[in-house]
């Protein structure tokens, strides 16, 4: 694998967020209750953070085929994403060893805010 940049896109919309919430139980109003986000002033629900590692794990297995295995993932959370949006996973190599990749990674909208940075990931090759 070269350093070239991988990219991974993904527009979430708001079933993917209901989804979600249901998957992981995090029924927060911000994220589906357009009287609540009116009264806060946003426009649209706003996606959990949280999902965004689960959008690098998803970006991971498609660089490395479905027999790479996860072995660490940080993320910091930087702004916030709404309903709709599309999101861009960004990763490129920060070291590769024979059977093991580090990444440096960051998730960003298709209109460049950046949604997470810093983030890395380390991964175990089949």
């Amino acid at each position: 694998m070269s350093s070239d940049e991988l990219v991974f896109e993904r527009t979430i919309e708001l079933p993917d967020m209901i989804a979600y919430a249901g998957a992981t139980w995090d029924w927060h109003r911000l994220h589906y209750d357009m009287s609540y986000l009116r009264e806060i002033d946003l426009d649209r629900p706003v996606v959990d953070g949280q999902v965004f590692g689960a959008y690098l794990a998803i970006a991971i297995r498609e660089w490395f085929g479905p027999d790479a295995v996860i072995t660490a993932l940080s993320l910091r959370f930087k702004n916030l994403v709404f309903a709709g949006e599309t999101i861009r996973c960004l990763g490129r190599t920060a070291v590769e060893e024979p059977g093991r990749v580090e990444l440096d990674l960051r998730v960003e909208t298709t209109t460049g805010r950046i949604a997470v940075a810093p983030a890395s990931a380390t991964v175990q090759l089949p």
